[in-house]
């Protein structure tokens, strides 16, 4: 696949197809990591002296809500103070168009001069956008003269903004490439698909099995061992026989669980720091994971499962981690998380990818990000790499 720095671009307008789904509260943006991950693209494309078109979602628009609810949702994700912080962290001026196609949008492009940005409005304004409109593919495809890929947040789904414009460019004979977000997610990703050094060790938690069926069913195939965390992993106890308490669990998934644990291949916490309360407890334990008593719930893996884990993981070459071990956003749950965050950061020549959401969130707040060879940047597709072999619909497409 072609990368940024291949294209020849000099006095063209490229579309950069980036992932500034950002958490914005009233119009202020909280976290500014999904932006700065843009740069390295943006910059290169400046250096080439190209005319930069930037494409972003923000947010969910349901667009079969009615009217006022739709509009509600775009003041909401208005990509317009994206526009101002990308501008700061350039040192140079970003223009905004708040069109999302039509002659407004045409002009603002054909008024570009080599070395500017333009950063569109939410591509989610579109109601075409998610259904991979034909048309609107056609029409944003219109506008640039090459497409670059840096949003891998967004490479899981084959929409107009990721997979419609670049399907359309390729059948014209103009470039399409992977931009250096991408890529570098690609390249570290790729080694947990098509693992080469072992053991390799899979590291799952977060709150529902059926949320990661497809996952654990290929990672079963690639991996040594699978350790079990999160409220996933009381479906996995109940289903062995275990007493959980008011623990989650989902009961349509009980015999998928017993048939994976007959794998041989999965851990399972052998005990649980569990309370009486998720808000307001009274009563705070520790206790055995299948011996959960009656109105309590399990919230973080216990002790000795730490310790079981620790030893598992110092043993590996190769680590997939995507989901926490408890409740991390509260403190009294979050010796787990902790412990496989240390635990993989002393890991010495392994490599140790997370596989976004919370997962990269928590490694963030402990101070372990850059502990680990790769954070992805995008959870779902991270996930969806690994169940399909390595294959994405907007990587996939740029090929």
């Amino acid at each position: 696949m072609k990368s940024v720095r291949d294209l020849q671009v000099t006095g063209k307008v490229v579309l950069v197809r980036c992932d500034f789904n950002v958490p914005l509260k009233e119009g202020v943006i909280r976290d500014d990591n999904r932006i700065v991950q843009a740069l390295p693209t943006i910059k290169e494309l400046l250096s080439k002296g190209a005319k930069v078109v930037l494409m972003s979602h923000l947010g969910k628009i349901k667009h079969k809500e009615a009217p006022e609810v739709v509009e509600a949702a775009k003041a909401k994700n208005n990509l317009a103070p994206v526009a101002v912080r990308l501008g700061e962290l350039l040192g140079k001026e970003v223009k905004f168009c708040g069109a999302t196609r039509g002659e407004e949008l045409k002009a603002a492009v054909a008024s570009l001069n080599g070395g500017d940005v333009l950063l569109v409005q939410n591509t989610r304004y579109e109601k075409g956008e998610s259904k991979n409109d034909p048309e609107l593919a056609k029409e944003w495809a219109s506008l640039c003269d090459a497409f670059v890929m840096d949003a891998f947040g967004s490479a899981h789904r084959a929409h107009a903004s990721t997979h419609g414009v670049p399907s359309v460019l390729k059948e014209e004979g103009k470039q399409v490439a992977l931009g250096y977000l991408v890529e570098k997610e690609v390249v570290s990703l790729s080694k947990v698909v098509d693992c080469q050094a072992r053991p390799y060790l899979a590291i799952l938690g977060g709150f529902k099995v059926s949320d990661k069926i497809k996952v654990i069913n290929s990672l079963l195939k690639k991996c040594d061992k699978i350790l079990i965390g999160g409220a996933m992993a009381y479906t996995f106890v109940k289903a062995l026989g275990g007493e959980i308490g008011i623990s989650p669990c989902e009961e349509d998934q009980l015999e998928y669980a017993r048939e994976m644990y007959a794998s041989g291949k999965i851990l399972l916490p052998v005990d649980s720091v569990v309370a009486n309360d998720f808000d307001n407890p009274t009563e705070v334990k520790v206790c055995d994971t299948d011996k959960i008593p009656a109105g309590f719930e399990g919230l973080d893996v216990g002790p000795k499962t730490r310790e079981i884990y620790a030893a598992e993981i110092a043993k590996a070459k190769t680590v997939f981690w995507n989901g926490p071990m408890g409740v991390f956003e509260k403190e009294a749950y979050q010796a787990g998380t902790i412990a496989v965050c240390k635990a993989c950061a002393e890991l010495k020549d392994a490599f140790t990818v997370i596989g976004g959401g919370d997962s990269a969130a928590a490694c963030k707040q402990f101070g372990y990000s850059d502990k680990f060879s790769h954070v992805s940047t995008g959870g779902g597709a991270s996930l969806e790499m690994i169940e399909n072999d390595g294959h994405l619909p907007g990587i996939d497409v740029i090929g």
